[in-house]
């Protein structure tokens, strides 16, 4: 799964007053890359956030080009987008009527090219759509708003840039303790649900689904913000798409949660916490091949199946649990085609 880029075009609008709403709209919408023109640099004391300066056709960050705005009216002027690609880094299009512009072939052309192609949006079911074509979709979408007040109805769609992915059952063959270690909780700012939790593993070609601490224990209260997730050593994927270290967690990290029917959404990290454990070692067979988790060893820690959530004082040799297979491995948290032995 890959962020998609969300813009806000507060440049369009004729008057300043009403450019400012929508700079701060966006911002309470929790959408923080605004396109604002030049005149416009003023708005940045509004709050913290991303500017991209629109001058004339041409787009910068920080004082340097690195995108073009190129209008397309009717299909033949695709060539005009098609001859900027590599040499821009963001190619937003506006189009007047989408009806007639075929989309999945724009995406196509630049898949495998440096350059970003961003589709303006005028509502949030063709933000929705763009994002979804060909199932890669555009690399993100600059919403195009009729009104400032009108941004705040992109929120759930684009903001929590939700999605799916497959998880296998893979069948428990061994578990057994194994001493203490560093264990980490990850308390996020967002309360997780029951069946949602977040892709941990030892090995990242085998992310088995912990679930959050979402269910009350007649120890404790529950803690719906929270994923106790592993040791330090651990993998955990992340809502780019790439896998992190538990150990390198920190607050502001944007990780992805996932529930046991394979719903992902990106949340954010409030704190991660490191304390000595006892720890559990959980070994599977996944398509003829060993893969494992170490877990906390406590009754309030909980593995994903497909009938629901197990804890691990429960979990028996035999039994499925919830995992993301994958072939090939990673390196520095990039999926790669490579046979890499993690054992």
């Amino acid at each position: 799964m890959s962020e998609k880029l969300v813009w806000v075009r507060s440049d369009l609008f004729p008057s300043k007053s009403d450019r400012k709403k929508a700079v701060t709209a966006a911002l309470e919408a929790g959408l923080v890359d605004i396109l604002i023109r030049d005149e416009d640099t003023e708005f940045l004391r509004l709050g913290r956030f991303d500017a991209v300066v629109v001058k004339g056709d041409e787009l910068y960050e920080d004082g340097k080009l690195t995108g073009k705005i190129v209008a397309i009216d009717r299909p033949e002027d695709l060539a005009k987008a098609s001859a900027l690609k590599d040499k821009v880094d963001h190619l937003l299009i506006a189009a007047n009527d989408w009806k007639v512009i075929p989309l999945e072939n724009l995406i196509a052309e630049f898949q495998r090219s440096r350059t970003l192609i961003i589709a303006g949006a005028r509502t949030p079911e063709e933000a929705k759509l763009f994002a979804e074509t060909l199932e890669v979709g555009v690399d993100g979408v600059a919403i195009e708003p009729s009104a400032p007040s009108k941004i705040k109805d992109f929120k759930d769609i684009m903001s929590s840039r939700k999605g799916t992915m497959e998880l296998t059952p893979v069948k428990i063959t061994r578990i057994v303790p194994i001493g203490t270690g560093d264990r980490v909780c990850v308390d996020t700012c967002s309360l997780l649900r029951i069946g949602e939790g977040m892709l941990i593993g030892s090995q990242s070609s085998c992310m088995f689904l912990v679930h959050s601490e979402s269910l009350e224990s007649e120890y404790v209260a529950a803690r719906p913000f929270r994923v106790n997730a592993g040791p330090v050593h651990a993998y955990v994927l992340c809502a780019d798409g790439k896998t992190k270290y538990l150990s390198e967690v920190r607050g502001g990290d944007v990780l992805l949660a996932v529930t046991s029917s394979g719903e992902t959404r990106p949340v954010v990290v409030g704190r991660a916490k490191v304390e000595v454990r006892p720890l559990l070692l959980i070994e599977v067979d996944a398509d003829g091949r060993r893969h494992s988790i170490i877990l906390q060893n406590a009754e309030t820690i909980r593995m994903c199946t497909k009938d629901g959530a197990v804890s691990v004082s429960d979990l028996k040799v035999g039994q499925e649990v919830l995992a993301k297979v994958e072939k090939g491995g990673r390196h520095f948290g990039h999926a790669i085609e490579e046979t890499i032995d993690e054992r």
